[in-house]
């Protein structure tokens, strides 16, 4: 299969690193987004969504969305459990991370990486909802190894993408300590090559 993605995107991340942990054979096609490369004619045609991550298949078939990515890949694997309840609980997360973190985490990331804002340039109303919801997350971990279950599932490298390198984006983490032994949990098991990514 293909990956098309950005390796400085944490939605793009999350299939790679996703993809790594299972061992799957893959080739990765860097598409950079600032050049208008996910709006052209030939990407269009395998997303009308105009976005990475998609993962293109041997037989031409796509699939767009981060998340909706790792539901397919992780199917029949630890990393989606295999309780009706436990799965739903992975996509509550999946869910929040779209609706309720990356906005905000990753907005501020790209304004600051991308369009080479200060700190003191992103939008305020965007860092109070990111910080809540670094907050949150770190609330929930005080109690729980991991955010579902007892083991790592597609919700933590979903969380985590964007999570680990949240400093991009202007936000600290020495004070969530909670979050921080998560991070590193997660960097154990995932065994993330960080190498390309700043």
């Amino acid at each position: 299969m293909k990956i098309y993605g950005d390796v400085q995107s944490g939605n793009c991340l999350k299939v790679k690193f996703l993809a790594e942990h299972l061992n799957l054979k893959y080739e990765w096609v860097e598409t950079d987004l600032l050049n208008g490369e996910t709006r052209s004619e030939e990407f269009l045609l395998k997303n009308p969504f105009g976005q990475v991550p998609i993962v293109e298949f041997d037989d031409g078939r796509v699939i767009a969305q981060s998340n909706g990515i790792l539901r397919f890949l992780a199917r029949g694997t630890d990393l989606l459990p295999s309780d009706v309840f436990l799965q739903a609980k992975v996509d509550e997360w999946l869910f929040w991370e779209q609706y309720s973190h990356e906005p905000y985490i990753a907005v501020s990331m790209f304004q600051m990486f991308y369009l080479k804002k200060k700190k003191e340039e992103r939008e305020l109303w965007r860092v109070e909802r990111g910080e809540k919801a670094l907050d949150l997350l770190n609330q929930h971990l005080s109690n729980h190894d991991w955010l579902v279950g007892d083991k790592l599932t597609i919700a933590d490298i979903a969380l985590f993408a964007y999570t680990h390198r949240c400093y991009l984006g202007g936000f600290q983490l020495e004070e969530r300590l909670s979050v921080r032994s998560w991070l590193n949990r997660c960097h154990e098991e995932l065994k993330v090559n960080t190498d390309t990514i700043t």
